[in-house]
């Protein structure tokens, strides 16, 4: 696992992270999500809605990973959609 996808699972232990297309939105809207996972296997209308959004609110939304990366990143099972929900964490996925 790459040092990108272990910090993601540092995060998520942390309780950083927010997972879920409607969710993620929220925290968008909210200003809380401060980078976006999408997963680059998302169907073609969840990919245009979160790009849309990220686009939007001005956050940096990162597609280089595939759901089973960032499932098991995470813990989680058909991950698609990930937000950072910390400052510190977002600088540190973004490098």
């Amino acid at each position: 696992m790459d040092r990108i996808l272990s910090n993601l699972g540092l995060a998520k232990r942390s309780g950083k992270i927010v997972s879920g297309t409607e969710r993620v939105i929220e925290g968008l809207r909210n200003n809380t999500v401060y980078l976006v996972f999408l997963a680059s296997d998302t169907e073609k209308n969840t990919t245009k809605r979160i790009s849309d959004k990220t686009t939007f609110y001005e956050v940096s939304l990162n597609k280089n990973y595939t759901s089973n990366d960032l499932s098991q990143a995470i813990g989680g099972k058909n991950v698609h959609v990930i937000g950072i929900m910390d400052r510190g964490f977002a600088k540190l996925l973004k490098e």
